[in-house]
């Protein structure tokens, strides 16, 4: 199997891989259980409440459940919340682009030009990736760390929320797509930032052709040129 093979099955593997990680990200945006709390009550029995970036909702025993919908974006006086959706929003938008561009210049799709220019689009594809990646990966760390940071502060004397469905699922897609980003970034870099010329069987011929013909040339010696001239 040759070197352009493997490369060829490893980008299709990582575009899978993004893909997938991408998918995962989005999905968490109408995922509404990114926290959630249970309470127990004498009346209504047992309350669940559950919240993620765009609402806050509650659901009893019955079924009933009421959602509210978070204030005005720029009116919210959480700053953390703006930097969350902000984060994920550039991540899903970053992947797209880097499926594009992956799209364009991988090996087995033949769109773009030559195996140079390819190579570079495919690493900047997975570049996109890897920073949307990480994007993600810190909207959702930080959204995480802080869920466990109150509920482990005794001092903390609000409801406490545990961390929900949504968190999970991020932490997933956010590490395939750094993951497969990565990997992309190596193989294309390699072989469009620092490509080296494979000698052909035809180059090789026509080389050991021209140093036979330039062995088979008569040399002749300036003191060889003067007995001549001489004589």
């Amino acid at each position: 199997m040759s070197y352009r093979t493997v490369v060829m099955y490893v980008e299709i593997s990582c575009f899978v891989v993004c893909v997938s990680g991408w998918i995962l990200v989005c999905s968490t945006l109408p995922i509404d259980i990114w926290t959630w709390s249970e309470l127990d009550s004498v009346v209504l029995g047992t309350s669940h409440y559950f919240s993620n970036l765009w609402k806050d909702c509650v659901s009893d025993s019955t079924g009933v459940t009421d959602c509210k919908d978070i204030p005005s974006l720029l009116f919210y006086p959480q700053w953390d919340i703006r930097m969350c959706r902000t984060l994920i929003i550039i991540s899903i938008i970053l992947a797209f682009f880097g499926s594009v561009l992956v799209l364009v210049g991988m090996k087995c799709t033949k769109i773009g030009g030559s195996e140079i220019v390819n190579a570079r689009l495919t690493f900047a594809g997975g570049m996109n990736y890897l920073i949307g990646g990480m994007c993600s990966m810190i909207a959702f760390s930080y959204y995480g760390n802080k869920l466990r940071a109150e509920f482990q502060d005794p001092n903390y004397k609000a409801q406490k929320f545990e961390i929900g469905v949504g968190v999970f699922i991020g932490w997933g897609g956010s590490s395939l797509l750094v993951v497969g980003g990565l990997i992309y970034s190596i193989f294309a870099g390699r072989d469009g930032f620092h490509s080296r010329v494979v000698p052909t069987k035809k180059s090789i011929q026509l080389l050991a052709h021209t140093e036979i013909s330039e062995s088979r040339k008569p040399r002749t010696t300036s003191g060889s040129r003067g007995i001549t001239k001489y004589i």
